[in-house]
């Protein structure tokens, strides 16, 4: 005896192409529909009791959202005829949507979900009000259908389907003389194997959580390798911020999925946890460090000056989150753009090199390392055709993503093996009615004018380097003895890795800029 229960997805169509005259909600002649079907044994041998929910979705209550009926009802196994009407306790069961989203995951993974299922009261008096003036009725065939193996393995599916459904929803006046209230609904709809969006969900739980913990091991190389204040200043703030305004971001997605489907709560709670621990604990603390490397002098200046500095920070931090979120939700339409934006957070890193002419500042492996866990995610969602979200994949956008952060990717690379400006014209650097960037300090300047004075026999007082206390040999080549703004001469070695700490002069402690 065939069990009909579980989740069936199609479509719904007027029969006869009319709309409703008495209730016009159907503003469409043709949408999606869903099926949510609970049977158990009758004493009768054959019978089945039905219950369930019906959401008929697209052309629905356009300004409210899906038109959701509780239904009750017989199948009939021996005819393989279903039989439902509207349950007799809709005016005490129609707020139990909450309760049926929760019954199976298919509601949350499936592209035409809507946002909200919480009806509005003039949507639950119009259902009260067809139910009490209409015999809504389903009437359909449901019989056991055999999947076509080779066109599922074809198209990389195994959701086997196990039920086909066709059939009619009707409206009929409990007035005979009064005709229908809208015409019938033509039903095709087949059932949906619920345990393989589990699985698919789980696996991509595990995904994230994996990618969350290489993004970790990246920021901690990344952090060893700018663990000096120098280092730190180099790169951008803006930078590490979006990335972690993008985490927090994955952190709420992921508990809110878990929330909506509580049999997959630890799932997504598990992945929410992770994204948490990388943008609160890993990303902020960065963050910070960078932020306390560029103000060294309100450092020294007590804890309220700090405090005040951290709350300004923070504030913007924050702001930035919750009018991004605000964003996201005024243009939802947009969101592929909107992962453009948010994808670009390379550019301001770039930008700053060009800007400070800044020497290796990032990471190979950590611009190589994020790039690639970055786009695991929206290349899942809308590249993998078998994505539990059911999302079609677009893989125009997919490769315009992809080539977009891996330009970034690229310059930044270029940036750390062949110098910040490697990439500007030479032209535009020598151009002294345009000068775009700021001038790069010559730390050389002084060498070249001591070898003049000893080519013209002048003699040349000797100098020591304060950092190795070994004397600096003015009279070799330039590059092996450099000189400050503030005219204090050094090895080249030495003032290097001096520079690789602290970004100020060892004999004054006045600011340095950089090479």
């Amino acid at each position: 005896m065939l069990n009909i229960s579980g989740t069936y997805k199609g479509t719904w169509s007027h029969r006869n192409g009319n709309f409703s005259s008495k209730f016009p909600v159907f503003q469409k002649s043709s949408g999606n529909i869903v099926f949510e079907l609970t049977s158990s044994l009758t004493d009768i041998r054959g019978v089945h009791y039905v219950q369930g929910e019906v959401v008929l979705r697209d052309g629905v209550y356009i300004s409210d959202g899906d038109l959701q009926m509780k239904m009750e009802g017989v199948y009939v196994w021996p005819f393989r005829q279903l039989r439902m009407v509207l349950s007799s306790a809709v005016d005490s069961e129609m707020n139990r949507g909450e309760v049926f989203i929760r019954s199976s995951p298919y509601h949350l993974v499936a592209q035409d979900t809507p946002r909200n299922y919480h009806r509005s009261k003039r949507k639950t008096s119009r259902i009260m009000e067809m139910g009490k003036m209409c015999k809504i009725q389903l009437v359909t065939q449901v019989s056991p259908r055999v999947p076509d193996y080779k066109r599922e393995f074809a198209k990389g599916e195994h959701e086997r389907q196990f039920c086909e459904m066709r059939g009619l929803v009707e409206g009929p006046s409990m007035h005979e003389d009064q005709g229908e209230c809208f015409s019938p609904l033509v039903v095709n709809a087949t059932s949906v194997n619920v345990e393989l969006y589990y699985n698919k969900a789980v696996n991509y739980t595990l995904m994230v959580t994996f990618i969350s913990f290489l993004q970790v091991l990246f920021l901690i190389r990344q952090m060893e390798h700018s663990n000096t204040q120098s280092g730190a200043a180099k790169v951008s703030l803006m930078m590490i911020g979006q990335q972690a305004i993008m985490d927090a971001y994955l952190c709420l997605l992921h508990l809110t999925a878990g929330i909506l489907v509580e049999s997959l709560f630890n799932t997504f709670a598990t992945a929410a946890f992770f994204k948490f621990v990388v943008f609160s604990i890993f990303e902020m603390r960065y963050l910070l460090a960078i932020w306390k490397s560029r103000r060294p002098v309100s450092s020294g200046e007590g804890w309220e000056t700090m405090r005040r500095e951290l709350s300004v920070l923070y504030s913007r931090f924050y702001g930035f989150l919750l009018s991004g979120i605000l964003i996201i939700y005024e243009l939802h339409s947009m969101l592929r753009y909107i992962l453009f934006l948010f994808y670009s957070f390379w550019i301001p890193q770039i930008v700053a090199n060009v800007v400070r002419d800044s020497r290796k500042p990032l990471h190979p492996h950590y611009i190589v390392g994020i790039t690639l866990t970055r786009l695991a995610i929206p290349l899942y969602a809308f590249a993998c055709p078998n994505n539990f979200m059911r999302i079609e994949p677009n893989l125009g956008w997919c490769l315009g993503l992809t080539t977009f952060l891996g330009a970034q990717a690229a310059i930044l690379l270029l940036q750390h093996f062949c110098g910040a400006r490697c990439f500007i014209p030479r032209q535009l650097l020598l151009d002294d009615c345009v000068q775009l960037l700021p001038e790069k300090y010559s730390y050389f300047r002084r060498v070249i004018r001591a070898n003049e004075h000893i080519e013209r026999g002048e003699e040349c007082t000797p100098i020591d380097c304060v950092i190795c206390m070994a004397a600096v040999d003015v009279s070799q080549r330039c590059n092996d003895c450099m000189v400050t703004p503030c005219d204090h001469f050094f090895h080249t070695g030495c003032l290097q890795r001096w520079m690789d700490i602290k970004m100020e002069c060892p004999t004054c402690r006045r600011p340095l800029p950089p090479m």
